[in-house]
């Protein structure tokens, strides 16, 4: 269950298209939303004019998130609300770790100042940093589903993924989804007469996702898919199989490994967040708990 959820908002349409499902979340819950705006003071238009832009932007940041709280609280959700200045990243960062907050949840677009933001930019560098589980939300997805009925969990058996694999099992079991574990074999950096390697690789993909399977049966999912497939990009394998199987949540660890190579975040989980078309909820290592939404 989740006792506290973070909402870092600029006043975005973008942010303000994924806070009904924040509510929707927190509602389901009894979860206080901690309404978040950070004033970028680390932009060089600010520190060179100084303090009367500052003023503005804290005078702009307390408008937001009071307009914010107001949506919340026609919902019956109780919040808290903050302004803080700061790099925005690092701020929201620093919050969750400050005020214990159980779940991350961002917009993958929004606005700095007057600039449009696009994931790569605030809401990756908080995936990136941030030990608690990033709940990263497309304002262009349309009709967002909650509770989620079908959980995909892409693994391929890291250490940050067997925390991911912790998170979707919880999910699966709170929310009563039927959870799909898929372990894409990259082929990418195959030559065409790799069979061995190839076959090698397929066997250790079916491990993890029977290992895996294990695990979630033994922790009491009642549903569970099993799926190896074989793709030259693990993210387009990853964002079609949401598509023809109609997931609602995607779980992935921050870090991974492609083959026998570690994979950090910036190719799979990165890419992954930025294509597929619903819900993708992050995990680091360190974040691993029993909380689930």
């Amino acid at each position: 269950m989740y006792d506290h959820i973070l909402f870092p908002t600029d006043g975005s349409d973008g942010a303000d298209a994924v806070f009904a499902h924040v509510l929707d979340i927190a509602t389901r819950h009894g979860a206080t939303v901690h309404i978040l705006n950070v004033a970028d003071t680390t932009r060089d238009s600010v520190t060179r004019i100084g303090g009367g832009v500052v003023d503005a932007l804290a005078r702009e940041g307390e408008r937001i998130v009071d307009e914010t709280a107001d949506r919340a609280t026609a919902r019956s959700v109780s919040t808290v609300t903050d302004v803080r200045q700061g790099g925005v990243s690092e701020t929201i960062a620093a919050y969750a770790e400050e005020y214990d907050i159980d779940l991350v949840t961002m917009s993958t677009q929004g606005r700095t100042g007057f600039t449009q933001l696009v994931l790569g930019s605030v809401t990756e560098r908080v995936i990136r940093q941030s030990t608690v589980p990033v709940l990263a939300l497309h304002p262009d997805e349309g009709s967002l589903r909650y509770p989620y009925r079908t959980v995909l969990l892409p693994t391929d058996g890291s250490a940050c993924a067997e925390a991911a694999l912790d998170r979707a099992v919880t999910t699966a079991n709170t929310l009563d989804a039927t959870l799909h574990l898929l372990s894409v074999v990259d082929t990418s950096g195959l030559s065409v007469h790799s069979d061995d390697q190839r076959d090698t690789l397929t066997a250790q993909a079916s491990r993890t996702v029977e290992s895996a399977a294990e695990t979630a049966g033994a922790a009491g999912v009642d549903s569970v898919v099993e799926t190896t497939e074989e793709s030259d990009s693990v993210p387009e394998a990853v964002a079609a199989y949401t598509r023809t199987r109609d997931v609602d949540l995607v779980v992935m660890g921050t870090r991974g490994r492609s083959n026998l190579s570690q994979r950090i975040l910036g190719s799979t989980t990165e890419q992954t967040v930025r294509t597929v078309p619903v819900p993708v909820l992050t995990v680091s290592e360190s974040g691993s708990d029993d909380t689930s939404p």
